[in-house]
């Protein structure tokens, strides 16, 4: 599939872009979505946001759902980042509030809840991934009475594929708000959450697997959460602007969730690319394939000892769409390959290299050989 991201892959011909998991090269689809919401913007003016609200949610809405099996499309709400979906949520726990998460979870959520409890906000208990086999169990087994269980269904840190999340989530006793952080699973690890729709918020977004670029992301909020969440914005409430105003209404659904103006256009990319998608006969399954192909083939093709510090390492019975290798000089290497036109990324000790459906037999190839160089 190379050739629909003609576009991003030819503005820097030579550059070996492997971090798929950072910034995901956009398809050609995309730019002319993105001149779709310029166009709408100039011919609508202010009567945008009723396209917005009234076709665009809506069918971004369905498209999602389908993904991740969820009975009611309309359960889902968008904003610009998860960030904004992370404080709304803890707005409505009591406080000090007490926290069940990992280690592996993204700066969105373990920023704030440092500084959360710094602020005699909150208290956690942060269990280790690893290591991996054993992670689902001690998660659970860990669980007391918290008010929040937040984690992620692949660890940002490493891979690490959570296993069975129906098991795990139906293992955790009624009463805690549940959160799982699905950015690294959405588009890339095959989802069916029509089993914990009814028990969990799941956030993720566009910028990675789903190749919408920044400004897409989205919450699934369960029937049962809170009906008039405290952390609000005008979004929560658009179909009641016109009304006379009675209190703080709120609209039903995921939309209570809404927070307040954002750019639209990273909805209009991501509608294109799932209907690009869907035309094209190509789902996650097919994707995830793929991926782990390509995995599979570097793995081969690299030196022994560097294979050897995978994490989770090949026995793991899957992982998401990168490569994580513990490396002392993580920096080092990034810098080397970077200087040679190749793009990884890097976090502490752990090195990392993204594949997606715009990479081939042959980029993996040159990759193998690139890396060779680099050491």
């Amino acid at each position: 599939m190379k050739a629909a991201f003609s576009r991003f892959l030819s503005a820097a011909p030579d550059r070996l872009h492997a971090a798929a998991h950072s910034h995901h090269p956009w398809p050609d689809v995309t730019y002319d979505a993105h001149m779709r919401a310029w166009e709408h913007a100039a011919e609508l003016a202010d009567d945008k946001w009723d396209r917005v609200f009234g076709t665009l949610m809506p069918s971004v809405r369905r498209r999602i759902a389908a993904v991740l099996g969820l009975p009611d499309p309309d359960t889902l709400t968008f904003a610009s980042n998860t960030h904004e979906f992370v404080v709304r949520i803890a707005g409505d726990l009591p406080r000090p509030f007490r926290v069940l998460t990992t280690d592996g979870e993204f700066h969105s959520f373990a920023r704030q809840l440092e500084r959360w409890e710094e602020a005699g906000m909150a208290t956690a208990d942060r269990v280790t991934a690893e290591p991996y086999d054993t992670f689902p169990e001690r998660f659970v087994s860990a669980f007391r009475g918290h008010d929040l269980v937040f984690f992620s269904h692949v660890h940002f840190n490493s891979g690490y594929v959570t296993p069975d999340l129906d098991r795990l989530v139906a293992a955790i006793p009624d009463g805690p708000t549940i959160v799982v952080d699905g950015y690294h699973g959405f588009m890339a690890v095959p989802t069916d959450l029509a089993a914990v729709a009814e028990r969990v918020f799941y956030v993720a977004g566009g910028y990675k697997y789903a190749m919408a670029g920044e400004g897409a992301c989205f919450l699934h909020v369960p029937p049962t959460a809170p009906a008039r969440p405290v952390d609000t914005g005008w979004f929560a409430g658009f179909g009641a602007l016109t009304e006379a105003p009675t209190g703080v209404p709120y609209s039903p659904g995921g939309q209570r969730y809404g927070g307040a103006t954002f750019d639209p256009s990273g909805l209009y990319r991501l509608e294109a690319v799932l209907d690009w998608l869907d035309d094209t006969g190509v789902t996650v399954e097919v994707i995830h394939r793929h991926v782990r192909r390509l995995q599979e083939r570097l793995l081969d093709r690299i030196d022994p000892d560097l294979a050897a510090t995978l994490l989770p390492d090949t026995t793991a019975p899957d992982r998401g769409h990168f490569l994580t290798f513990r490396l002392p000089a993580a920096a080092e290497m990034y810098d080397r390959l970077h200087a040679r036109g190749v793009v990884t990324d890097y976090r502490g000790d752990r090195w990392r290299v993204g594949l997606g459906i715009y990479h081939d037999e042959d980029d993996v190839d040159r990759l193998a050989k690139e890396i060779d160089a680099a050491r």
